[in-house]
């Protein structure tokens, strides 16, 4: 696999901030190699929440997503690195957590029997890039934390 550095979007959703796993969840991240570009902490919005879903609006379980997803704020954000959709993708394991492969995150930290999975992240890059401009929509959304923490 050629390694490619690019950007993914993620949403970490509340049944896994109301357990307190928003820490773990990104630090699995960044010992992976994903570093933090953006993040922050946003109401829920119906609107947004629609616009980022809008596959999903005509299938029957669409007001159950909503219901889930605007229980609480969620935390969103920004990751850089190699490969980094794959990547992300690849440490969330399955979307349904109980065939979600053991030690990844929606396998640790999802709910299967309430089907909720604990964190989002985009399918492609172009995926990515459409939800990391609906997400954060201006650059000044972008702060780069990098500029504010040395590396480790």
């Amino acid at each position: 696999m050629t390694s490619t550095k690019e950007e993914t979007f993620f949403i970490i959703k509340p049944d896994a901030i109301e357990k307190g796993y928003v820490g773990e969840i990104l630090s699995i991240a960044e010992k992976h190699g994903l570093h933090i570009k953006a993040l922050k902490v946003v109401p829920p919005s119906t609107e947004l929440l629609s616009l980022h879903y809008f596959e999903l609006i005509k299938k029957p379980f669409f007001n159950e997503v909503l219901a889930h997803m605007t229980r609480t704020s969620l935390v969103v954000g920004v990751f850089e690195g190699e490969n980094a959709v794959s990547k992300w993708r690849t440490l969330l394991g399955h979307t349904d957590p109980s065939k979600a492969e053991a030690g990844t995150i929606r396998a640790k930290y999802g709910d299967a029997e309430k089907f909720e999975n604990a964190a989002h992240g985009s399918a492609s890059i172009e995926e990515a890039k459409r939800e990391i401009a609906l997400w954060f929509p201006s650059s000044s959304d972008m702060i780069n934390i990098a500029n504010y923490v040395g590396p480790n």
